[in-house]
């Protein structure tokens, strides 16, 4: 099995503080959900935009993290809008070349 990429973005609608303080409570719930090797958030705050990209050990923990309670949570959040979700497969020769954390 081989490990998967997935990238999002989204705009919020609040302060970047109030933004960081929401990512702060869900910073644990995200750092416990199974097969996730690690997440980097991310925040453009003068265009209100932000997204992470994640590290999973393999498709079936991407696959039952895209199903989970935390996701829907996050989708249906009345503060965060217009997601892009996108899974992609790793180059891992070249990757390991350029030290990429796998």
């Amino acid at each position: 099995m081989s490990q998967k990429i997935l990238t999002t973005n989204f705009t919020f609608s609040v302060s970047r503080g109030e933004f960081k303080a929401m990512v702060d409570q869900l910073a644990q719930a995200f750092a416990d959900v199974p097969g996730c090797v690690w997440k980097i958030w991310l925040i453009a705050a003068d265009k209100q935009e932000a997204g992470a990209v994640y590290l999973f050990a393999d498709d079936a923990a991407l696959q039952t993290f895209k199903g989970s309670a935390l996701v829907a949570s996050v989708l249906a959040h009345p503060a965060l809008s217009n997601f892009e979700l996108r899974e992609r497969d790793i180059v891992v020769d070249a990757s390991a070349i350029t030290r990429a954390p796998l």
